[in-house]
């Protein structure tokens, strides 16, 4: 009898442990510098949905946006680590782990929204999302972010004579740097979340993003002028880090990459939306929307991507981009 007693308990154990791995829920951090109402957050919390859908509830991922867990920057070396799973990142940031990533944030080196979504949907964009994989990040998914223009406090920007002796907020980016700087201005690299306080206090004099972030930001309430110059068309890129991809299955991971992809697409919808919605909103508010000849600017910068001549990956990639129809 006592045995009998003894083997059901096994087996009971066993029925209990074979069940509670087949439902074990696989919990994924994704951490951002971006707020809730961001069309980009947006896109991230699309995917969370579409990944527990797949997985039919097996995979979970927890968005915290607006820094919760960090800076960018910060985020990146989390995941390098393995405290943290996944990020959204600005390829601005991101150059600073994976060094080709900086062809993507050159001036005027896409020549509209269409050629910008060829580059990335194509052979050249999957290559740049893979070669991160050796700095311990991989990239899932490129996110729209639109065209990046400046905004500032005091005066409006006509031409790049405007910019002379104006310290301009820029990201942690050597080529955002090279690119304020060849226009007159005096680059700032500072945190995304200290900017509003950084324009109010007066440490800067202006910054440059695109329309849903300049809203979202409520930047507007500081800068009253906003020139679509649109010099960089500097993509978000979703990174997971390799130690947790390579902790997920196959099927996963495939899970994981569809959901991706379909946020990607999903989120391009949410964009085009927002951007238009977020001009209104801050022209309503009595920010001054400028739409300046686009060439001389264009002209200014071209020495940014002539000064990679002597970087011959760098070069050949700025190339093909160009080439691209």
């Amino acid at each position: 009898m006592r045995r009998s007693i003894i083997y059901f308990l096994l087996v009971s154990c066993c029925l209990f442990a074979a069940c509670n791995s087949s439902t074990r829920v696989k919990h994924l951090k994704l951490a951002h510098g971006l707020p809730a109402d961001h069309p980009v957050h947006q896109g991230m919390v699309f995917m969370a949905d579409r990944l527990k859908e797949l997985s039919d509830g097996r995979m979970e991922i927890e968005v915290y946006p607006s820094e919760q867990l960090g800076s960018e920057r910060q985020c990146l070396e989390l995941l390098q680590i393995g405290s943290l799973a996944m990020t959204k990142v600005s390829a601005a940031v991101m150059e600073n782990f994976a060094p080709n990533t900086k062809v993507m944030s050159l001036p005027y080196i896409f020549r509209d929204r269409e050629h910008v979504f060829k580059v990335l949907d194509g052979e050249i964009g999957r290559r740049l999302l893979i070669q991160g994989e050796d700095y311990w990040l991989r990239g899932l998914t490129y996110f729209d972010a639109g065209m990046r223009s400046f905004y500032t406090k005091d005066r409006p920007i006509h031409t790049p004579a405007d910019l002379e002796g104006l310290k301009i907020r820029v990201q942690e980016s050597q080529t955002a740097i090279q690119l304020v700087r060849s226009l007159g201005g005096s680059p700032t690299p500072i945190s995304y979340g200290e900017l509003y306080t950084a324009l109010q206090q007066g440490v800067v004099d202006g910054a440059e993003n695109n329309p849903p972030s300049f809203y979202t930001s409520r930047h507007y309430e500081v800068c009253k002028y906003y020139t679509l110059n649109e010099h960089t068309a500097v993509p978000d890129i979703l990174v997971i880090g390799t130690v947790a991809w390579n902790d997920l299955s196959e099927q996963e991971q495939q899970w994981l990459q569809q959901a991706a992809d379909e946020a990607k697409v999903k989120q391009r919808e949410l964009w085009a939306k927002a951007e238009q919605e977020s001009l209104d909103a801050v022209q309503a508010a009595g920010v001054e929307i400028i739409h300046p000849d686009k060439t001389p600017f264009a002209e200014k910068t071209a020495v940014v991507l002539e000064g990679f001549k002597d970087d011959e990956k760098i070069y050949k990639l700025i190339k093909e981009i160009q080439a691209v129809r």
